[in-house]
């Protein structure tokens, strides 16, 4: 088992976020934005210093974060398709290189003027979502599906549906603990409630091979969609230390990865227009919540290793 993170959220550049995630003392960067861009629309010059910097850093790429088939992009444009292939097309020889395993992709956001899981619609998310399933395989890369604002996360059933309809060997999934607290369980009928992390984990465990972590609470508003208070790890209802013992019983070995989402901590007497402090405050907050995500882990081996 080895800890990763989305040091983005520590800071823009790459010289901040390697020295993130070497003050934590890890050895892997889940890349997903440098600057505004990524692996899919880096240029030559650019990607090559990324890559020279990582390797001169000794820092290895667990996953490459991309926006591919995500929460922007729709189901049934031609236009979001042609530029998921494209970024593909760009960030595959490139991920080859660096060694990267791991693609994190998604399979677009739910619709809304139209029931987001009719027949219709889900045969071409299939289609399309097949179709960059395969393309990474021709680089034996895994096209780790994410639990996100997309067709899938609607609930556990709904990734059980696309595993199977997709059905290739290099799809598999990147469980967030935290997406569903703020995503509806779109089962049975109107209002629908939150869904349960744990629920979801139960369901789909088997398919996991990666693992995010985020943790937060969530509310409905009064149009009965979640509002979302990020926290750290352990401390929401993304049943983070449930989740975490159950991986450890079952010998999960592969890569647990935080994504804090945690708003940058700032202190009373802080100036929120001082520019330089925010930025140190947003580095500061994404150690701290690493190494607290260190400690939680540990604790939740130790139980995980007492009860076998």
């Amino acid at each position: 088992m080895f800890f990763t993170g989305f040091a983005d959220e520590a800071g823009t550049d790459l010289s901040t976020q390697i020295k993130a995630i070497k003050t934590l003392g890890w050895k892997y960067i889940e890349l997903r934005n440098v600057d505004k861009k990524n692996l899919g629309t880096f240029s030559d010059d650019e990607y090559k210093k990324i890559r020279d910097d990582l390797a001169a850093a000794e820092i290895q790429v667990s996953c490459f974060g991309s926006a591919i088939a995500n929460w922007s992009r729709q189901a049934r444009s031609d236009e979001d398709f042609a530029k998921d292939l494209q970024e593909l097309e760009i960030a595959l020889p490139r991920m080859k290189e660096l060694g990267i395993p791991y693609l994190r992709g998604m399979s677009y956001v739910p619709a809304t003027d139209e029931e987001p899981d009719n027949p219709e619609l889900e045969k071409i998310i299939f289609a399309k979502i097949k179709q960059l399933v395969k393309r990474c395989a021709d680089f034996d890369i895994i096209y780790c599906h994410e639990n996100c604002n997309n067709y899938a996360s609607l609930s556990h059933l709904h990734t059980l549906r696309l595993l199977e309809a997709v059905n290739e060997p290099n799809l598999k999934l990147v469980f967030d603990t935290g997406n569903p607290i703020f995503t509806l369980r779109r089962l049975g009928v109107k209002p629908y409630p939150t869904q349960s992390s744990w629920e979801f984990y139960t369901h789909v465990k088997e398919h996991i091979v990666y693992v995010h972590i985020k943790d937060g609470t969530a509310i409905l508003n009064e149009e009965g969609q979640p509002v979302t208070t990020y926290c750290f790890a352990g401390d929401g209802e993304g049943d983070v230390r449930a989740i975490l013992i159950d991986l450890f019983k079952n010998g999960y070995d592969g890569g647990i990865s935080i994504e804090p989402h945690v708003a940058t901590v700032f202190h009373a007497d802080d100036n929120p227009e001082d520019t330089d402090l925010q930025i140190k405050r947003k580095f500061d907050t994404f150690i701290e919540y690493g190494r607290s995500f260190e400690k939680l882990c540990k604790e939740c081996q130790a139980i995980a290793k007492a009860s076998c």
